[in-house]
């Protein structure tokens, strides 16, 4: 019993921090580096501020991955004869996935915008007219992936609370029984 409440902490909780540090990089790092007087400062605040989350984050994505891996053998059985059990399982874990590389390109995409935060920017992710294409096509790119991020660990925080329903009693007798 406390190796699954550590292996679903570890998961959950680590879900939790990635949804919770990207939602509150776009808002509130991202929207407070854009108030910066000096234009030059708006990116290289930003970065700075994401380079530091970045260990966190990594931190998080490697609970997750012991997380979902102990949930996994934990629940062998049930997902081996619960209907449904092993198509959550699959679409939480591709999502996971995709989100974890996105995260990743997202880190390499604001490095490049921090190497070119001296032509300055009107905000962490929007450029300021006359700014060089590499930057504002990194920028672009950013300010896509700062929303399609939280709404990637959002899908995976509500896929575990799916998988959670699925465990109660009467749901854990409908899945077996009508397989």
């Amino acid at each position: 019993m406390a190796g699954n409440t550590l292996v679903r902490s570890l998961h959950d909780l680590s879900a939790a921090a990635w949804f919770g540090g990207s939602l509150m990089g776009v808002v509130g790092l991202n929207g407070a580096a854009a108030e910066a007087k000096d234009p030059t400062e708006r990116t290289r605040l930003s970065t700075v501020g994401w380079a530091r989350w970045t260990p966190v984050q990594i931190a998080a994505f490697g609970a997750h991955a012991v997380g979902g891996i102990g949930l996994i053998a934990a629940n062998k059985g049930r997902l081996a004869g619960q209907s449904g059990a092993v198509a959550n399982t699959v679409v939480k874990s591709a999502i996971t996935v995709v989100g974890m590389a996105a995260s990743l390109y997202s880190g390499m995409l604001g490095k490049k915008v921090g190497e070119l935060s001296q032509h300055g920017a009107a905000g962490a992710t929007e450029p300021k007219p006359g700014a060089p294409e590499e930057l504002k096509k990194a920028q672009s790119q950013l300010k896509t992936l700062q929303w399609i991020l939280p709404a990637l660990s959002g899908a995976v925080i509500v896929l575990g609370a799916n998988q959670g329903e699925q465990q109660r009693p009467k749901n854990l007798l409908d899945g077996i029984f009508n397989r």
